[in-house]
């Protein structure tokens, strides 16, 4: 422990045998992390990643949480400048419930503090998370103390090499745009143990590569700054990617176009899939091209009477197979329109269900669709009137069962309770494959239009329309927390999900993600679900309360107030993220 951490020898007691029995990823209680020295995670018999892959490394100009790659690959860092000394008096001990940094050996800020009173030792653990334990093994709260912007997605291993993460924890592999698989799973049991090639890459045959290219997409290095992550600067989308062509032990180019910055990396790990809410990065995969040949060699001529048998042989194979494979999908079908048909059936038995409109009715009401009003994560939404001249939305879902999981949590809820603060649900369609619902027309539109707009100087809303803003998302939220009949958590509240009437009065939409409680009911377990930079630190542990709402209400105050997003790629880096502008200016006083 001593040799790992850096601590003094003469030190004994409680800390010293606490660091005996745990080893070289854990600070105990009293002890010191001294610069040059690092945490390493042991191996963990439950996760797929191997010990030396990650670190929290505490370096002269800050306290780094990293890949253990060539370059390292932060996604967690904290600035710090600690002065060119040959001793051992710059350092983090854990004290009193904070990790301090000493410099010169005198205390100077907290990295993190509110830790719980009874925490005795803060361990590195292989998942890439920093957590707080008690004596007798219990975790300490907070219970993480590494919590980059984008929440659980931005862990370098959350979904393994190659795997890409979407808010809710699903994990899967990159998939090209035609839907051409290049990569499979380590482990199909376990899709966040990651992917691998199906043909590994190989500088011999990179004239047979191409790259799947992601838009929406973000990696846990672009918040870390250049000092650690250095990229190519002043360069543009195609050179970014003929940088990486051009370099054989590149994998995957991260480019940013409002920077212009690429970064090339020799290692790819998990990826973040934003799901159209953030905008401002491009990531290009680096794959072999299955379709594109090797020349043949003489070898291989010699060998064609032996291809020429194997190919019949495996044409027949191929036909039983194809005649297989056309008896699962028949059967497949029949059983999607049986359940179909029990899904409708269970709708017909909700409560106060709206009207029922088929779908050449929503066809007509919209014109064919032809004014999309927007377009979120579950589908698009447009303009529509009805017969009697009403003006209306139609929100069209996407994806079959994710569309009926969100169709039904709307119809479940905005189906059966109304107030004045809540968009209305004024019918819906659910016919065969088609889910789409019919809610009241909002002629103002989201709120985010208006108060990240600027006009002559001026913000669109001014104070008393914001104020008011402000009030009616409140009450609403309270309705549905507190006056209804069950407790409702919506999940996702944000600009986007704030739409405004003709008299600029805010109403809350988009229930897809919410969840019912029993009145009684103080908290549930669920999947991570919303929208990075609305998310509350308690979803970390999976166990919400309707409190997780009020925490993306605060956000969504800060916003409106400042009249800038949560996070801003267009600003200097230390004020990106508007919590931490918050939390700076709060300290400054």
């Amino acid at each position: 422990m001593a040799s790992a951490l850096g601590c003094p020898p003469s030190k004994v007691g409680l800390g010293s045998s606490i660091g005996a029995k745990l080893g070289s990823n854990t600070l105990v209680l009293g002890h010191k992390l001294t610069v040059g020295r690092k945490l390493i995670p042991n191996t963990s018999t439950t996760n797929w990643t191997e010990q030396g892959l990650l670190s929290l490394s505490l370096t002269a100009i800050g306290l780094f949480a990293q890949t253990e790659t060539d370059p390292p690959q932060v996604y967690s860092p904290f600035w710090l400048n600690f002065p060119n000394t040959s001793e051992d008096s710059n350092y983090i001990e854990l004290i009193e419930g904070a990790l301090v940094v000493f410099i010169i050996s005198k205390r100077n800020v907290s990295v993190f503090s509110g830790l719980d009173s009874s925490v005795q030792y803060v361990k590195f653990e292989s998942d890439g998370h920093l957590r707080p334990y008690q004596l007798d093994g219990k975790r300490g709260v907070p219970g993480d103390l590494l919590q980059p912007f984008l929440g659980d997605c931005a862990y370098p291993t959350v979904c393994g090499k190659y795997g890409i993460c979407s808010f809710g924890g699903q994990c899967g592999c990159p998939t090209s745009s035609d839907g051409t698989s290049y990569f499979k799973p380590v482990d199909v049991k376990h899709p966040e143990h990651g992917c691998v090639e199906t043909v590994p890459l190989s500088c011999e045959t990179s004239q047979f590569q191409i790259f799947l290219e992601f838009n929406d997409s973000a990696y846990f290095t672009y918040s870390t700054g250049t000092q650690i992550t250095p990229g190519l600067g002043n360069i543009d989308k195609e050179s970014c990617r003929e940088a990486c062509a051009k370099k054989c032990s590149c994998k995957a180019a991260f480019f940013r176009p409002s920077y212009g910055s690429c970064y090339l990396v020799s290692q790819v790990f998990s990826v973040t899939y934003l799901e159209g809410i953030y905008g401002d990065s491009i990531v290009f995969i680096k794959v072999h091209n299955d379709s594109n040949k090797v020349p043949s060699s003489p070898e291989k001529g010699r060998k064609s009477n032996t291809l020429e048998a194997i190919i019949l042989s495996s044409s027949v194979g191929l036909l039983f197979a194809s005649i297989i494979l056309y008896v699962v999908v028949r059967f497949l079908v029949l059983k999607r329109h049986e359940v179909d048909e029990v899904e409708e059936d269970c709708l017909e038995q909700l409560l106060g269900l709206p009207t029922r409109f088929t779908y050449n009715d929503l066809v007509a009401v919209t014109e064919g669709f032809s004014k999309k009003l927007g377009e979120g994560g579950f589908g698009s939404v447009f303009e529509g009137t009805l017969n009697d001249g009403t003006k209306v939305a139609v929100k069209c879902l996407d994806g079959v069962r994710r569309s009926m999981k969100s169709f039904r949590a709307e119809v479940e809820i905005i189906g059966n309770i109304h107030h004045v603060n809540l968009v209305r649900l004024l019918g819906l369609c659910a016919e065969k494959f088609h889910r789409l619902l019919v809610i009241e027309y909002m002629p103002n539109g989201s709120l985010d239009k208006w108060i990240f707009r600027k006009s002559e100087g001026l913000f669109v809303l001014d104070w008393k329309s914001r104020r008011k803003v402000i009030y009616d998302i409140a009450k609403g939220l309270n309705y549905l927390h507190r006056e209804c009949k069950w407790k409702i958590v919506h999940m996702d509240i944000k600009p986007q999900n704030i739409l405004l009437d003709e008299n600029f009065n805010a109403k809350v939409a988009d229930f897809g993600l919410s969840k019912l409680l029993d009145r009684d009911q103080s908290q549930a377990m669920t999947t991570m679900r919303g929208t990075p930079g609305y998310l509350a630190p308690e979803w970390l542990s999976a166990t919400i309360t309707e409190k997780v709402d009020v925490y993306s209400f605060g956000v969504v105050v800060l916003e409106i107030i400042c009249g800038r997003k949560v996070f801003d790629s267009y600003q200097n880096e230390e004020d990106m993220y508007l919590l931490d502008v918050f939390k700076r200016k709060a300290e400054e006083r």
